[in-house]
C-alpha cells in the first residue's frame, strides 16, 4: 500500500461525506463485538490510514484528517501516517481526544457519521455527552445508521467462516450447560429477562467452543441471546458441524443465521428486559429494538464468570507453561548458537524461531498476539512489531552492544502464555544493567506482594511501580492485564495500571491470571520489560485473621530471567533470594523436558546469583 493510495481513499471518502451531508466521519478500530483484534472485514481504520497499530480513531472531515493514537504507537504511527495527510494526534494529558475535539471544531448544526455496527453503547453515550454539553445550543447531530466506507471499498473482504471446534474435555471444568446455568442465576437475581451477549471470548467460553475467524485469539463471530427458557447462537451456520451442533444441543443452545440477531431482538416486548454490556454491545445490533424495551447495562456475568479460573483450570494452565517454558529453552539455545556462530539474524528471525519451537509442544495452536522483537531503539517502542517492510539486523559494532526486547506468547488448549524477556547481545553496557536491574526489583515488588482479598486491581499497581518512581524513573503502560484459559490474552475484569478506574468488577479474587510487566523504555535507546504471568492466590501461611482474607501472586511462567544484565549491588537480600528461588523452580520443572543444548542453557541460565 503506497501513501498514494491513502491519499485517494481520504479523497474518495470525502466526495462520500459531501454526497451525505456528512460533515464528519470516525472510523474506530472495532467490530460488531467491539474486539481488539479485527477481521479484515473491519479493518476499516487500518485500510483508510495506512496505520496497523491495534488500536487508533481516525477523524476526516472536509479540510481535516487525523488519527489519535496513544504514547505505544506515537513513532510507528508517526512513520506510517508520514506523506499521507494524516495528521497524528497524541492522546496526551492536556490535549483533546477525538470526541473533545470534534465538540470542540465542528460548526453548528453539524453531522457526524459513525457504522453504528462498529460503535459501542457506552462510546455513542461519550459522543452524545459531548455534542450536548457545547454552550451554543449547536444542534450536532450523530448518525449511527449507514456505512458509508461500503460506498468507497469494492475489494472489502468477505466475512472469516473458519469452523467451529470443541474445547477439548480433558481441559473443561465446567460444562456449557452449567456454565448457562450461572449466568442464569445472575440474570434471575437483576431481573434481566433476556441477556445479549456480542463479545467473542464471552461465547467462546460460555458454549466451550473455540474459533478461527479472529487472529491470535481462538474466537469465532457470533451474537448469543439467552432467557431463562432458551440460548440462541447467531452464526454463520457453515461454521457449525454436526458435531459441534449436537454439542450445542445438548447444552440447550439453538442456532440461527448470524444475521438474524436484529430480527430476533425485535420480538422482544416491554415486559421484557435485556441485559447488555455497553462497552461489549453495538448500538447498530439493537437498532431493531422495539420502543420501550428496558435495557439494562452492565458487564456481563460470563465476564465476571470467566476470570476466575477453576483449581482443574490453573493445573492445566501450569502445565501449559511448562510446555511454553520448554519451548523457550529451546529456542534460546538455538537463538544464542546461531548468534555465537556469526549467523546474521533479525527481528523477523526471532518470530519465526519462537512460532517453530512453540509448535512442537502438545496442544500448540497458534501465537497468542503478535511477537514484539525490538532490538535497541526498536525494543523503546511498547508495541513495536517487526515486518517485511521495516526491521533491524540484530547488528552490533566491534566492543558494542545492545538490548533485545523479547515480547511473546502462544494458545495452547490447556492454556495462553504472554511472556517478555530481555536478551543482551555483544557488550552491555553499565547503564543498560542498572536500568534492566531496577525494572527486576519492580518485577519483584509486585511477584511478592500481599494485598486484600476483593481490592481493586488498580490500586496495587503502585506497588510494582514503587522501586522505579523511588529512582524518579516510570512506564507509560499498565502494568498488567487479565489473561483468558485458550482465550484472549487480554482479558477483563481485572487491570494493575493506576490510571485506570476502579469499578466493583475490578476487584482483584483468588483463580484469576494476570501478567506482572514493568518496564522502562530509553527513546532511541533501548526498551526493558520484565513480564511473567501471576495467579491471585489465598496467602499461603495466614499471619492475621481479624484484617480480613488476604491474597498472594503464584507465578507460573517459566522461563530465566538474564542475569547477565543484572547489576547485584542494587537488589537487596531478599530481592536475590526471590530470584534464586524462582530460577530452582524453573530449572526443577523444566529439566526432564529439554535435552541436549536446550538442557545446557536452562542449566546455566538458572545458576543462583
Amino acid at each position: 500500500m503506497t501513501k498514494q493510495h491513502i491519499q485517494d481513499r481520504i479523497a474518495s471518502l470525502r466526495q462520500t461525506l459531501a454526497a451525505n451531508d456528512v460533515d464528519a466521519i470516525i472510523v474506530p478500530s472495532a467490530d460488531p463485538h467491539l474486539s481488539e483484534y479485527l477481521p479484515e472485514y473491519w479493518q476499516s481504520r487500518q485500510w483508510l490510514s495506512g496505520f496497523t497499530g491495534s488500536v487508533g480513531t481516525l477523524v476526516v472531515t472536509a479540510d481535516f484528517a487525523g488519527l489519535w493514537a496513544d504514547s505505544r504507537y506515537w513513532v510507528h504511527a508517526a512513520y506510517q501516517l508520514e506523506g499521507t495527510g494524516i495528521t497524528l494526534q497524541k492522546l496526551q494529558k492536556g490535549a483533546p481526544n477525538h470526541i473533545e475535539w470534534l465538540a470542540q471544531q465542528l460548526p453548528p448544526d453539524a453531522i457526524v457519521a459513525v457504522d453504528g455496527n462498529v460503535l459501542s453503547i457506552a462510546e455513542q453515550d461519550r459522543l452524545i455527552d459531548a455534542f450536548e454539553s457545547r454552550s451554543d445550543n449547536s444542534n450536532i447531530r450523530l448518525i449511527t445508521d449507514q456505512d458509508l466506507l461500503t460506498q468507497i471499498w469494492p475489494e472489502r473482504p468477505a466475512l472469516p467462516n473458519a469452523p467451529l471446534f470443541a474445547h477439548q474435555d480433558t481441559f473443561l471444568s465446567q460444562s456449557a450447560k452449567d456454565k448457562l446455568a450461572a449466568v442464569r442465576e445472575q440474570m434471575s437475581d437483576i431481573g434481566a429477562t433476556h441477556h445479549l451477549l456480542s463479545s467473542l471470548d464471552d461465547i467462546a467460553w460460555l458454549t466451550n467452543l473455540r474459533g478461527g475467524d479472529v487472529d491470535y485469539n481462538p474466537v469465532f463471530l457470533a451474537h448469543m441471546l439467552i432467557s431463562q427458557k432458551d440460548a440462541t447462537l447467531f452464526i454463520d451456520s457453515s461454521k457449525v458441524s454436526d458435531e459441534i451442533a449436537q454439542l450445542l444441543s445438548a447444552a440447550g443452545i439453538g442456532v440461527a443465521d448470524y444475521d438474524q440477531v436484529k430480527a430476533q431482538l425485535s420480538q422482544l416486548t416491554p415486559e421484557d428486559l435485556l441485559l447488555v454490556d455497553p462497552n461489549k454491545v453495538a448500538v447498530g445490533t439493537l437498532s431493531e429494538l422495539a420502543d420501550g424495551i428496558g435495557i439494562m447495562e452492565r458487564i456481563a456475568p460470563s465476564t465476571l464468570l470467566k476470570s476466575v479460573k477453576s483449581v482443574a483450570d490453573i493445573e492445566h494452565v501450569r502445565e501449559a507453561m511448562r510446555q511454553d517454558g520448554a519451548a523457550l529453552c529451546e529456542f534460546f539455545a538455538e537463538f544464542e548458537q546461531r548468534l555465537g556462530s556469526g549467523e546474521r539474524l533479525s527481528e523477523l528471525d526471532v518470530d519465526s524461531m519462537l512460532i517453530d519451537a512453540r509448535s512442537r509442544q502438545p496442544h500448540y495452536i497458534s501465537p497468542s498476539f503478535p511477537t514484539i522483537a525490538g532490538f535497541n531503539e526498536n525494543g523503546a517502542l511498547p508495541h513495536y512489531r517487526a515486518v517485511e517492510d521495516k526491521f533491524s539486523y540484530l547488528d552490533v559494532a566491534e566492543g558494542a552492544g545492545g538490548l533485545l526486547l523479547i515480547d511473546s506468547g502462544a494458545q495452547y488448549q490447556n492454556g495462553t502464555t504472554d511472556i517478555t524477556r530481555v536478551v543482551g547481545i555483544g557488550k552491555v553496557t553499565d547503564a543498560q544493567k542498572r536500568d534492566f536491574t531496577m525494572v527486576l526489583k519492580a518485577h519483584i515488588a509486585l511477584a511478592v506482594a500481599c494485598f486484600p482479598d476483593g481490592i481493586a486491581s488498580p490500586l496495587i499497581d503502585a506497588i510494582c511501580r514503587a522501586p522505579l518512581w523511588q529512582a524518579q524513573m516510570d512506564y507509560g503502560h499498565g502494568t498488567g492485564h487479565g489473561v483468558g484459559y485458550f482465550l484472549n490474552v487480554h482479558e477483563g475484569p481485572q487491570v494493575i495500571a493506576y490510571s485506570a478506574t476502579t469499578p466493583p468488577e475490578r476487584a482483584m479474587k483468588a483463580g484469576m491470571i494476570s501478567s506482572n510487566e514493568p518496564g522502562l523504555y530509553r527513546e532511541g535507546k533501548w526498551g526493558i520489560r520484565i513480564e511473567n504471568l501471576v495467579v491471585n492466590q489465598p496467602v499461603a501461611n495466614p499471619q492475621e485473621t481479624e484484617f480480613g482474607d488476604y491474597l498472594e501472586f503464584e507465578t507460573i511462567t517459566l522461563c530465566p530471567i538474564d542475569t547477565r544484565l543484572i547489576e547485584p549491588s542494587l537488589l537487596r537480600e531478599d530481592e536475590k533470594a526471590w530470584l534464586n528461588s524462582y530460577h530452582s523452580r524453573v530449572f526443577t520443572e523444566l529439566k526432564d523436558r529439554v535435552k541436549g543444548e536446550a538442557l545446557a542453557w536452562l542449566t546455566e541460565r538458572t545458576q543462583a546469583i
